[in-house]
């Protein structure tokens, strides 16, 4: 029969510690986003999902070069499966080198790495790139489309259908900005994008020693505040586009804007979104990897007779800045401890329920190694219980 210990206990989410900042108010938010010029947008918690603000987020519309966001998820994934490499060569074709819009003048029969056509999709929104690692990870770009259409599927992403891997203007491609903010979220669980993602200036080497120029085409890694990740995106059909995230103090958002009439627009309306996030939200720390919990547990036949434990990792809730957390910590042993034990050895879970629902869970682990007792270390254990009864 499993053990289990439990206890409850009231969590005001900041301990009082910021209530001056919450001065950025709803009213105040209201009054600068209310008077929106793009077509749609949202405001999301990045890992909880939870959307903060939205306006017509499910509204089909042309993203232009945030598509992309999907053709980098596919390539990363490729990486992960070890089906494509960072230091692999791929050759051009004469299909990726002719691609029109934004592009790093990749040359036809020119060798380049995996990694120099990531980075040119990251920072400089490369249509060539797209296509060439399209064509090498699935044959055809064609064939990476219908995998970009699978994977939509395999999210919930409901109204979004993909033409082509750029963005390029293409009849019968469109997203909405849920959808967008929940690809975006995939592609950051991927630590490997951040390396590019916060690049401001690099060079691409060409072959025959030419060196071109590539600045980041989002503006906000630069001028905003946590700002570490992001697409824009701009087509006459679709306007001026911006996925941004950003993270402060542990808490992660991920703001969309679609169809903005300019280019300072979607900057501005997107700094307004996560302004508003910051100052409202949180990320409160339940349990931390780096701290022991606050109970032990027996360990039968062990030269200690208790042993410490520690998370497998740490577990956040996202909140309101004023919310009063009702939480239950519920803790469950695998089994009854017997010695020897393992430092790190998974020893049961820990459930985390707010309200009664049940929001994580996680691996706990032993922080120490526990021998088992001699026999005369049993033996002598023996003598003494006997005397004292």
């Amino acid at each position: 029969m499993k053990n289990r210990i439990s206890y409850v206990f009231i969590l005001l989410a900041l301990l009082f510690a910021f209530g001056g900042i919450l001065t950025y108010s709803r009213h105040t938010f209201a009054e600068e986003i209310i008077k929106a010029e793009s077509k749609s947008l949202i405001l999301m918690d990045a890992n909880s999902k939870t959307i903060l603000y939205n306006k017509d987020e499910l509204k089909e519309l042309p993203i232009a070069s945030m598509c992309k966001i999907m053709t980098l998820l596919i390539c990363f994934e490729e990486i992960d499966e070890n089906r494509l490499s960072l230091d692999e060569t791929i050759t051009i074709s004469e299909n990726a080198s002719g691609m029109g819009g934004s592009q790093i003048f990749l040359e036809e029969g020119g060798e380049y790495s995996v990694e120099q056509l990531l980075k040119g999709i990251v920072v400089a929104s490369a249509n060539d790139a797209c296509v060439a690692l399209a064509e090498r990870t699935f044959g055809s770009e064609s064939l990476f489309v219908d995998k970009m259409n699978s994977k939509a599927k395999d999210l919930s992403m409901n109204n979004t259908v993909f033409i082509n891997c750029t963005g390029l203007p293409k009849v019968g491609q469109y997203s909405c900005a849920k959808d967008v903010a929940i690809m975006f979220s995939e592609l950051i669980k991927h630590h490997l994008y951040f390396k590019y993602s916060t690049i401001w200036l690099d060079e691409i080497k060409h072959p025959n020693d030419r060196v071109a120029s590539i600045s980041n085409t989002n503006k906000l890694i630069r001028f905003y505040q946590g700002c570490d990740g992001g697409k824009t995106g701009y087509t006459s059909e679709a306007g001026h586009c911006l996925t941004a995230c950003a993270k402060r103090d542990g808490l992660r958002l991920i703001s969309v804007v679609i169809g903005a009439p300019n280019s300072k627009t979607r900057f501005a309306e997107s700094s307004s979104l996560l302004n508003y996030g910051f100052a409202n939200y949180c990320s409160k720390t339940i349990v931390s990897h780096d701290k022991p919990l606050e109970f032990s547990v027996d360990v039968i036949g062990g030269k200690q007779s208790k042993i410490s434990l520690i998370a497998e990792k740490d577990i956040s809730l996202f909140c309101k800045k004023n919310e009063k957390l009702n939480l239950q910590l519920d803790f469950e042993l695998d089994k009854q401890l017997k010695a020897p034990i393992v430092k790190g050895q998974i020893i049961g879970v820990l459930s985390i329920y707010k309200d009664g629902v049940l929001v994580d869970e996680v691996n706990v682990l032993s922080c120490d190694n526990v021998d088992c007792k001699s026999y005369y270390e049993n033996l002598n254990d023996c003598i003494k219980n006997w005397a004292l009864a």
